[in-house]
């Protein structure tokens, strides 16, 4: 999985599954926020799936999805709330991680 750190407690990742949760668990994240529409490509896993897994990982997460841009403000400070809740590294994921790079820059 191509994971890039943003920021000292915040990265970025393509698409994820339901079975990379523990992984990333594993890796100490705390918190994963999904910015991709559900159904945005045919196959794509389901926010509520990766949901699932966070709550048997014992990981918070977070759907925010953004489909437009310029990214609407509330769901800039959507993420940015996600974020600032966070008690560790938080993962944010969408198709190739650019949105959620985006979304994390506007909210700085």
């Amino acid at each position: 999985m191509d994971v890039m750190m943003i920021s000292d407690n915040y990265a970025v990742a393509p698409q994820i599954s339901a079975e990379d949760v523990a992984s990333f668990a594993a890796a100490d994240f705390t918190t994963i926020i999904c910015n991709r529409p559900d159904c945005e490509e045919p196959n794509q896993p389901l926010a509520a799936d990766i949901k699932t897994a966070c709550d048997a990982a014992g990981i918070s997460f977070h759907h925010i999805p953004v489909s437009v841009m310029p990214i609407p403000p509330e769901d800039v400070a959507a993420h940015r709330q996600a974020f600032d809740a966070s008690e560790g590294l938080v993962l944010a994921y969408c198709r190739s991680g650019q949105r959620s790079t985006i979304i994390f820059e506007a909210s700085a």
